[in-house]
C-alpha cells in the first residue's frame, strides 16, 4: 500500500534557452523595419550671389510662430504663401531663432520639399 515516491528531476534549461534564443532569432528575421526618409538641408555658403532682380525670400522660424518676409503664419498656410512649381526657383533664406528644435526645422522640411518653386537654405553661425 505503500507507493514509491517518485523523486523529482532536475529540469534543464539548456533546452529552454535553445527555444528562446531561436523565437529570438525568429522573430528579428520576420519583423519588418520601417525606412526613414531623408530630408536634404543646405546650409549656407559665402561667395553664392543671386540673378539681378530676384528677391529672395526670408523666412524665420521659431518654436511656434513662423513668419515669411516680416507676415506671421502657420505651417500649413506656408505652400499657398509660396510660389508654385511652374515658377523658376525663388531662393528662400531660412533663419532659425534659438529656441527652435531639429523637429520643428524637420517639419518645415518636409512642408517645403514637395514645392518647387522655391530652393530652402537654412542660415546659421559657424
Amino acid at each position: 500500500m505503500f507507493k514509491a515516491r517518485r523523486r523529482r528531476s532536475r529540469l534543464s534549461m539548456t533546452s529552454l534557452i535553445d527555444v528562446i534564443f531561436l523565437l529570438l532569432l525568429f522573430f528579428m528575421l520576420t519583423s519588418t523595419f520601417s525606412k526613414f526618409s531623408e530630408v536634404e538641408l543646405s546650409a549656407a555658403s559665402g561667395g553664392a550671389a543671386l540673378e539681378p532682380g530676384m528677391k529672395p525670400l526670408f523666412l524665420q522660424l521659431g518654436a511656434a510662430q513662423l513668419t515669411l518676409n516680416g507676415a506671421a503664419m502657420d505651417l500649413d498656410g506656408l505652400a499657398a504663401a509660396l510660389p508654385g512649381a511652374d515658377a523658376e526657383p525663388v531662393p528662400l533664406l531660412i533663419s532659425l531663432r534659438a529656441d527652435v528644435t531639429a523637429q520643428r526645422l524637420t517639419d518645415l522640411l518636409v512642408a517645403l520639399r514637395p514645392l518647387r518653386g522655391v530652393a530652402p537654405t537654412v542660415l546659421g553661425d559657424t
